[in-house]
């Protein structure tokens, strides 16, 4: 019997030509597993296609609603955005993925796990650290990083690799974006991006919605209602959170909502330059962070927000099964308990508006904020708050002017 490899396939070109490779240089019976995290599309003919390159057996699991509840709401509840732009839509699927290839790898009694990331990228990173916490005896084979063995440096030397070994698959040498697609959104690289001096073709790249400009003239309002900082319904329609993505995704798509161009630093120490697509998941998160400013208590909220980054940091650099991530989210749980309410905005060409944000645990009172004098604060009460808050001010000024 051979030993095992199981293979995070995706059914490019790369993961097609690792195939072989590992057949060749390890002699392993190579196991694919592709996880379904929401790419659509991209999954169809996948069996086929791993039959014909070579592999003993392909595994499509289904792993949506895993990734949702379990990573993407909790990074929502977080508020947990990588240098204030980035939803960490590739950064959060990479840990469900590693932990299935792991599982099946146990299942399958494998002696190594591969995967297709370069050594370039951050991916690299988030599938190795995982696969480290949940199982630190697997081996680990990046094809991408030996360069004894692994000689292919463009399509045109994959193409030609996979026709040498019997693979004549509908792969194209033409140049493209480098895309990665889950439910929570899509990135893109590559082409006229590499220069951050140019201007995206956004004709040529979007994928899951138009531009603000060719959004409809006509504003769209839209009811997101939460419990416990969960997603629940849209417009009143109770659904899984999933599902609520979806539909969020299509309303923004239309709306030319989440379009972000950044150049964020990767974990490996270089800048890179990508546009990413997040239209439902910008909707969610705006309406979450409504929801919270009307619900926190002041010190609640700004340590929460000082959080939010050490979330997103670990989440980005594929730190999920970490005892600080998992203390991080015990905080950001407990303070989810009164995040119940609905939130009520427009969309209209890009922007998120708000229209009204309602809740049966809100702190806001009309009585105190307006300006008439209500029965739970007395205007003269502010007189010895204001002494008291800058007496430090006060008597500094005093010294100095002592001296």
């Amino acid at each position: 019997m051979k030993e095992k490899v199981i293979l995070a396939y995706s059914g490019g070109l790369d993961t097609t030509a690792i195939i072989p490779w590992l057949k060749e240089n390890y002699d392993y019976d190579v196991i694919c597993v592709c996880a379904d995290v929401g790419q659509e599309s991209e999954l169809d003919g996948l069996e086929e296609r791993a039959k014909l390159s070579g592999a003993s057996k392909l595994y499509i699991e289904d792993l949506v609603d895993e990734f949702v509840d379990d990573y993407v709401i909790p990074t929502v509840q977080a508020n947990a955005v990588y240098e204030n732009k980035y939803l960490l839509g590739t950064s959060f699927a990479r840990p469900v993925i590693a932990k299935r290839l792991v599982e099946i790898a146990r299942k399958e009694g494998a002696v190594a796990i591969c995967h297709g990331a370069t050594g370039k990228g951050n991916d690299q990173v988030r599938f190795e650290l995982t696969i480290k916490a949940l199982a630190p005896d697997l081996k680990i084979i990046a094809p991408w990083r030996c360069n004894d063995t692994w000689k292919m440096q463009s399509r045109e030397d994959e193409i030609a690799y996979c026709k040498a070994h019997g693979i004549d698959l509908p792969f194209s040498s033409d140049n493209s974006y480098s895309r990665d697609r889950n439910l929570w959104h899509i990135s893109h690289e590559g082409l006229e991006l590499e220069d951050p001096a140019n201007e995206p073709n956004y004709e040529h790249l979007l994928v899951l919605g138009v531009t603000p400009e060719k959004a409809p003239d006509e504003p769209e309002y839209v009811t997101l209602s939460f419990e416990k900082g969960v997603p629940t319904a849209i417009n009143g329609e109770k659904m899984k959170a999933s599902d609520i993505i979806r539909r969020l995704n299509r309303l923004g798509g239309k709306h030319g909502i989440g379009i972000i161009d950044i150049v964020e630093n990767r974990v490996v120490g270089m800048k890179s330059r990508g546009v990413y697509e997040t239209p439902g998941g910008t909707i969610l998160m705006e309406a979450h962070t409504q929801l919270e400013e009307l619900i926190l208590d002041r010190d609640t909220l700004s340590l929460k927000k000082e959080l939010s980054n050490k979330f997103a940091n670990l989440v980005y650099e594929g730190k999920w099964f970490t005892p600080l991530r998992e203390a991080l989210q015990a905080f950001v749980t407990s303070t989810q308990q009164r995040v119940t309410g609905e939130v009520k905005f427009k969309l209209y060409k890009g922007n998120i508006i708000k229209a009204g944000t309602t809740s049966p645990n809100s702190l806001y009172s009309e009585s105190l904020a307006s300006f008439t004098t209500g029965e739970l604060y007395d205007h003269h009460d502010a007189e010895g708050f204001i002494n008291l808050f800058g007496l430090s001010m006060k008597v500094r000024a005093m010294l100095d002017a002592d001296k």
